[in-house]
Formats: C-alpha cells, sequence, structure tokens
C-alpha cells in the first residue's frame, strides 16, 4: 500500500515501504519570486500542510533545485535537516555547498534507502527535459524518479517534464508502472520558449498513462501557481476522452489517497 498527499505545487508526501519520502519542497507563503535573467514566478496559494505538521521525512526526490516552484526559500532550509536527498549532480554540486546531505543522480543511475524491514527501496533516477528540444542551457537539469522494490508498486515521478519521450523511456526499462505522480498543470511562462509547455498537460498526461499502462495516475504541480494553465477539470476532461478516468487519482492540496 503507498499513501500520497498533497500539500500544494509539486510538493507531495509518499508513504511506502515504511519511508517517508517528500517530493520538491514548497512551503512559502504565496508571493511574488524574482528569477535572475528569467520571468517573475507567482505563488497563489499556501501549503496545505505546513512544516510543523509534515512530521518526520526520511529522504526528499527533488526534481531540480534552479526554480522557486520547486525548491523555495523554507524548502531549501528544511533539506539541512533532512537525512538525504535525491537530485541532479549539478543540484547535488550546489546543494551541498549549503550543508545538505544529497547525492547528485544522472540518469539511470540508482540509489538505495533502507526500509525499516530491511529491505531496500531502489530510486533510480529517469531523463526529464523542463521545455521543449534545447531548452537545458536555460531551464537547466531536471530529473525525474523511478522507486522500486520486489514487494511494492513501481512508482515514476516525472519531475518537470515536458518530454513525453522520457516516459516512453522508463517504460521500455521498467516496463509497466503501477503509480504514475505526473508534474501536470501545462506551465508557460511569458517570453520563454514561445509559450512552449514547460511540463505535461492534460492530453499528454493522458497518453502518459497510457504508454506507463500506470493503474493509477496522480497529477502534482498543476494547482497553486501562476504559470500553471490547466487544473483539475482539465485534466478530468482529458482522462475521460482517453478513456482513463477510472486510473486518475485527482487530489486536492491536503487530500490523501491509499493506492494498492
Amino acid at each position: 500500500m503507498v499513501r500520497i498527499q498533497l500539500v500544494g505545487g509539486p510538493t507531495a508526501v509518499l508513504e511506502v515501504g515504511g519511508l517517508r519520502l517528500l517530493t520538491d519542497p514548497t512551503f512559502d507563503e504565496p508571493g511574488s519570486f524574482p528569477r535572475p535573467n528569467g520571468p517573475t514566478l507567482v505563488k497563489l496559494a499556501p501549503p496545505a500542510v505546513s512544516p510543523a505538521e509534515l512530521g518526520p521525512v526520511d529522504a526528499v526526490l527533488l526534481s531540480h533545485d534552479q526554480h522557486a516552484d520547486n525548491l523555495d526559500n523554507y524548502g531549501r532550509a528544511l533539506l539541512a535537516r533532512i537525512p538525504r536527498t535525491f537530485t541532479t549532480p549539478a543540484g547535488a554540486a550546489r546543494l551541498s555547498a549549503d550543508g545538505v546531505s544529497v547525492r547528485g543522480l544522472p540518469p539511470w543511475e540508482q540509489a538505495d534507502l533502507a526500509r525499516p524491514d530491511g529491505v531496500p527501496l531502489h530510486v533510480t533516477a529517469v531523463p526529464a527535459r523542463h521545455g521543449p528540444e534545447g531548452c537545458e542551457p536555460f531551464s537547466g537539469a531536471v530529473t525525474g524518479f523511478v522507486l522500486a522494490a520486489a514487494d511494492l508498486p513501481t512508482i515514476y515521478l516525472s519531475g518537470d517534464n515536458a518530454w513525453l519521450g522520457a516516459v516512453g523511456q522508463v517504460a521500455e526499462r521498467f516496463g509497466t508502472v503501477d503509480i504514475a505522480v505526473l508534474f501536470a498543470g501545462a506551465a508557460r511562462l511569458p517570453g520563454r520558449f514561445d509559450g512552449a509547455l514547460l511540463t505535461l498537460d492534460s492530453e499528454q498526461s493522458a497518453e502518459a498513462a497510457r504508454v506507463l499502462n500506470a493503474s493509477a495516475v496522480v497529477p502534482v504541480h498543476y494547482t497553486g501557481w501562476q504559470h500553471f494553465t490547466e487544473g483539475a477539470a482539465d485534466l478530468r476532461a482529458a482522462f475521460e476522452r482517453a478513456g482513463l478516468a477510472g486510473r486518475l487519482v485527482l487530489l486536492a492540496p491536503g487530500e490523501s489517497a491509499e493506492i494498492a
């Protein structure tokens, strides 16, 4: 059994195999977050779970550290109190200078987390691209993750990925994924890549579910920030059109679900 609680934006708590894992920590209050040489990001809603209510966290799965909608000020401070963070190699180099216990994983590299029962949870970094082809010099490196163990459902976390080709590579490498946590929301920024998608839109999220043959799809990163252009209604409609409505697990911030 896997339990997932959406905190807001890309931030969720996953309880799997006796471990509590946190994705992309964002706990700041609403406001504007200027970006050097880039558009200002605007947060519209507070986290549904405060840091004081978060409880213990065994590890953070951080898709990238360079954007405030994935790692904000309070989230950055929180990393120093968590035993292990996994992220990109470039992000790990930056965060380790701040005293964070962090490991950078290039695509397809695996690390293990010790579970209370002694059976390891395998954490594998997988490809992600935060925008159209050629975006990397501007958007920076991003990673997704796959969590796997023989006695647990296989879980895919897309990170800020707008490329269905990366989803196809995950399917080829791992076969069926049981639970897909997809960063959706159709993120776009004015003046950036001519308005191209920076994360999956709702139609692509449904297609990712089909490619992965995932029995449960949990969208995150679709609410709480101004640059998300699609929300819950768009996701429901897209999954209904694809005939996959029964696989969609749509959580409002603060809500949780248990998935077998």
